[in-house]
């Protein structure tokens, strides 16, 4: 892997950790004294890290996860929250605007698959890049927990929306509610995450997971996360129009012709089977 890519060298950024092994890049949350939580130096470097992986040709899957005995403790409370509260208020939004860019705006609208490898502590804030990535995967005896009520604000900063997206309303109302924690277990049986596996298998089964969306079209690939959020809450006729036009925008996009090469290997050669896997990409 090089570091020198169409966006420069890697820069050196001190809170967050990349790595791009294999086709993966492993952005690691490095703040492990604070359980990793989100400074405003941390959300402007993570704006930068998705910026240099999204030119890295050598990152085809980006795996978001935490240093240390967290995935993230949410917002920094002194940085985030108690200092900032003292800047001018234009101040306050530069410093609010860069963690909605990275947690939800960017990862939601990424050109590459993303996962969330939840490792440990995911409290509050660190709700929004989770539900962001494309999938998640956590430690069985992970901690999670909307504990803002404890300290009274409500989970702001798209935090809900995040919870509501992929929890029911029940479950979402009883955990902002409460501020009770539960297990990676748990968020599995909620769907707030895809699954849960014990620790030692956590970084395997995600590796795992990234090789298989790695053998995958890139063009496609991109085109069907993207229509996945699109389609939510649109109308079915609307939703019918919108997807044909994005698989025909797809195929535009598709430098290695997969659709042609799917259906000559499946009717023609009849080497492929779609329902047990992917086609041969390099014929």
């Amino acid at each position: 892997m090089s570091d020198s890519t169409a966006a420069g060298p890697m820069p050196d950024w001190k809170n967050v950790d990349v790595k791009v092994e294999e086709g993966i890049a492993w952005v690691t949350l490095n703040r492990p004294d604070k359980r990793n939580c989100m400074s405003p130096d941390l959300n402007d470097e993570m704006v930068d890290v998705l910026d240099w992986l999204e030119l890295n040709d050598d990152a085809g899957v980006l795996v978001l996860t935490g240093a240390g005995s967290a995935f993230s403790a949410g917002m920094d409370l002194k940085e985030y929250f108690r200092d900032a509260d003292k800047l001018p208020f234009a101040q306050q939004m530069r410093v609010r605007r860069s963690a909605w860019h990275w947690q939800w705006r960017m990862l939601m609208a990424y050109s590459k698959p993303t996962i969330a490898m939840v490792n440990g502590w995911c409290f509050g804030g660190a709700f929004t890049p989770m539900v962001s990535c494309d999938l998640a995967i956590a430690d069985e005896e992970a901690k999670f927990g909307l504990s803002e009520i404890n300290w009274g604000i409500l989970p702001g900063g798209n935090v809900t929306r995040a919870v509501v997206a992929s929890m029911n309303l029940r479950d979402s109302m009883y955990y902002i509610m409460t501020g009770e924690t539960f297990d990676g277990r748990k968020a599995a049986q909620m769907g707030l995450v895809n699954e849960a596996v014990p620790a030692d298998r956590l970084r395997a089964r995600t590796t795992e997971l990234a090789k298989t969306l790695l053998g995958k079209n890139p063009a496609i690939l991109r085109a069907a996360k993207q229509a996945v959020r699109a389609v939510q809450g649109m109308p079915w006729e609307l939703s019918d129009d919108y997807l044909m036009a994005k698989g025909i925008q797809g195929r535009h996009y598709d430098t290695e012709g997969g659709r042609e090469k799917g259906m000559k290997q499946f009717l023609d050669q009849k080497t492929f089977k779609p329902g047990l896997g992917g086609y041969k990409r390099d014929e």
